[in-house]
């Protein structure tokens, strides 16, 4: 973390009212809260493969049946 950037933000937060500060902390939290999570794809090389090829076929058949229709009267 550069400390560079976080002295500037805490020189800002010095200078507002604390009302301000609180928001601030407020979205802090909310934009730590929504961080990607996850797991990077090479840990997920394990499972390929893992789908039997017919099982596969099938769920491709329902996604296109059942996904790829627009009902025009829908809204």
């Amino acid at each position: 973390m550069s400390h560079t950037i976080v002295q500037k933000v805490i020189e800002q937060l010095n200078t507002m009212p604390e009302s301000l500060q609180k928001e601030v902390l407020a979205y802090t939290q909310q934009l730590k809260l929504s961080a990607v999570i996850g797991a990077p794809g090479k840990n997920l090389l394990q499972f390929a493969g893992a789908i039997p090829a017919d099982d596969l076929e099938i769920i491709r058949q329902a996604v296109e049946v059942d996904c790829e229709q627009v009902d025009l009267n829908e809204w």
